[in-house]
């Protein structure tokens, strides 16, 4: 039986843990932190509960074949809540387009603020569907373990033709002239951690997932997908060791034999999976002679993506229209972005994003609203410290709601400041990137670093930074697409 080891307890390697152990390989699972699941961590403020992200699920299949592949059911460990009309988007001038997979709905909205939008919101549609379906077909399914797997002359195709030349919000501009729904759509861009002005037309597809497959919670908080992973994968004999986190790697003739944490020997096998930060991880586990193909200069030339300034507050009330998601959005979006990736500081005028889960689900806080309210952040400096005050920066966020009509601190019962430090630190996050890399260079977009370690040879990643990208369907996929080619290789 095959022993293998995990780094890192996020749904990338809870995916890989279920696929493996249900193949019959012998699955080890070490995390740093107390929770699995990753960045979908679960805090709870005397009665008010939150997830810390991801807040919006997409592609629910994704999560359902993890638990499926063994002949369980899903909806034993999980319960998913479709949203109809899922998120509010405001704009400065007063105007609002709330989000729907209702295309009736979407086009009488439309129809008021951006007739052009209504007349091209079928063609819209159908050309989102063409880049999902490439997508689907040519890159989620796909593990890059060396270089000749970018041959293939079906994914060259399919990559001339999911418009990887053209920015977002270029494409954008072909359906639709309204600079605020312009705006409301260029911010899936951030669903990468990158800009709509830099990031390829080709992740507009992420529309698509929210507009025609639809966007959904779970009973309970997403985190209960990760404690679905988590009870499933220990039902399958994998063993878990949380609170152990590995700083040593033992590597004889470009393999990794053993783990160790705080000196002490607690793995060896046969191969290694890591789930945590490839850009962060894989530098201080593996010495620089080991990694000739991945040296810190290397690294270190590489683009983060953008971060997260977040505030978790806890209210006595239930604030009025304010939707499951709801965004307030800045005056200058390309504004925003400049400061963020060229002058990397905090927007004076940022988008606000807020979710309020228990407008669906009251049993997460029922005494009042439970607000995960986010803001974009550059990523840290090299030395991984803010160069503000993230105090004011909060109360900054708070009067700004507050003349949106969010009187926060009149009703604020409990809070939190989650900054891209803490994010950093929880996460082993490189800088705080919440994504690894930005998609803005081609190369980061289209060909992120391997699934597997070209000078280790038997460590494989999985996770935002590896491909096929961030956001927990991606790094999910990536668990079992990596799984997959470990399972086939020892058949």
């Amino acid at each position: 039986m095959k022993r293998v080891a995990i780094i890192g307890a996020g749904l990338g390697g809870l995916a890989t843990a279920i696929t493996l152990a249900n193949a019959g390989f012998e699955v080890d699972v070490f995390e740093k932190n107390t929770h699995v699941g990753g960045k979908l961590m679960p805090v709870q403020l005397r009665t008010y509960g939150f997830d810390f992200g991801p807040n919006t699920i997409t592609m629910p299949h994704v999560f359902r074949q993890v638990i499926e592949q063994t002949g369980r059911k899903s909806d034993d460990y999980f319960t998913l809540i479709p949203l109809k009309h899922h998120t509010t988007n405001h704009f400065q001038d007063g105007s609002s387009l709330v989000f729907s997979r209702d295309k009736d709905f979407m086009i009488e909205q439309l129809e008021k603020i951006d007739p052009l939008g209504a007349k091209n919101y079928f063609s819209f549609l159908k050309e989102l569907t063409r880049l999902y379906e490439l997508s689907e077909t040519h890159f989620f399914p796909k593990t890059f373990r060396s270089w000749t797997d970018y041959l293939s002359p079906n994914l060259g195709y399919a990559l001339t033709k999911v418009r990887p030349l053209e920015p977002m919000d270029h494409f954008f501009k072909r359906y639709f002239s309204n600079p605020n729904v312009l705006q409301a759509f260029g911010r899936y861009a951030t669903y990468i951690g990158s800009s709509p002005y830099r990031a390829p037309a080709t992740f507009s597809m992420i529309a698509y997932l929210e507009l025609v497959q639809g966007v959904y919670t779970v009973k309970g908080g997403t985190v209960c997908i990760a404690r679905a992973f988590h009870k499933v994968a220990k039902e399958l004999g994998v063993r878990f060791h949380t609170n152990t986190t590995i700083d040593q790697v033992e590597i004889t003739d470009k393999r990794i034999t053993a783990l160790y944490c705080a000196g002490e020997q607690v793995w060896s096998g046969d191969e290694v999976v890591m789930n945590a930060d490839l850009l962060k991880a894989y530098p201080e586990l593996v010495a620089e002679r080991d990694r000739p193909s991945f040296t810190d200069k290397q690294r270190d030339a590489m683009e983060p993506s953008i971060s997260a300034f977040v505030i978790l507050a806890g209210l006595s009330t239930r604030l009025k229209n304010v939707n499951h998601h709801t965004v307030y959005f800045s005056h200058d979006y390309e504004a925003e972005f400049d400061a963020l990736f060229t002058r990397q500081e905090m927007p004076e005028d940022p988008t606000i994003y807020l979710c309020n889960s228990s407008v669906t689900d009251r049993d997460r806080s029922p005494d009042g609203d439970n607000l995960f309210i986010l803001v974009n952040a550059p990523p840290l400096p090299k030395g991984e410290k803010e160069p503000y005050d993230i105090h004011e920066y909060k109360e900054h966020i708070y009067d700004l709601l507050e003349k949106k009509g969010l009187p926060i601190r009149d009703h604020l019962v409990v809070e939190r400041i989650i900054p891209p430090s803490e994010i950093a630190e929880t996460f082993g996050a490189y800088r705080g990137a919440l994504y690894g890399l930005s998609s803005h260079r081609k190369q980061d977009a289209f060909l992120r670093p391997r699934n597997r370690s070209r000078d280790i040879h038997n460590l494989h990643f999985v996770g935002g930074s590896t491909h096929p990208g961030g956001g927990s369907p991606m790094v999910t996929m990536s668990g079992m697409n990596v799984a997959n080619v470990l399972i086939r290789a020892n058949r």
